[in-house]
């Protein structure tokens, strides 16, 4: 991954818009972070392969960075975004990484489903 750049990342948004699209987001302090911040338990949002259409999509902000997609009815939004990629199968992966390396809040928009790891190992068995 490498640090966002506003027009590179506006521009794979635009390429998503209209699309049914499946999405992974999620937000977590971590258990590494509950001990730091004197908090009793950590706190995680996760979903993925959430299938989504979108009609709009904006990245805004200074570093860190916020983005979000306007849906029909609703918004999706993430905040904390530092780092992008666009993989070889041109799928969007952002993500917001701590001062010391460790993710905190993930968004990714594939047009394909996105892996379960075991799971799709398992399935692939049966």
């Amino acid at each position: 991954m490498q640090p966002i750049d506003v027009q590179s990342v506006q521009a794979a948004l635009e390429r998503f818009v209209g699309d049914d699209v499946y999405l992974h987001l999620e937000t977590t302090n971590g258990a590494y972070a509950a001990h730091r911040f004197g908090q009793p338990m950590a706190v995680c949002a996760y979903i993925r392969n959430g299938l989504v259409k979108f009609e709009r999509a904006q990245i805004a902000g200074t570093r860190p960075y916020r983005v979000g997609l306007k849906m029909a009815s609703g918004w999706i939004y993430a905040e904390g975004l530092t780092d992008y990629e666009v993989d070889g199968e041109g799928r969007l992966l952002l993500a917001g990484h701590d001062s010391e390396g460790r993710l905190a809040v993930a968004l990714q928009l594939s047009r394909t489903p996105w892996p379960m790891g075991v799971l799709d190992e398992e399935k692939e068995v049966e």
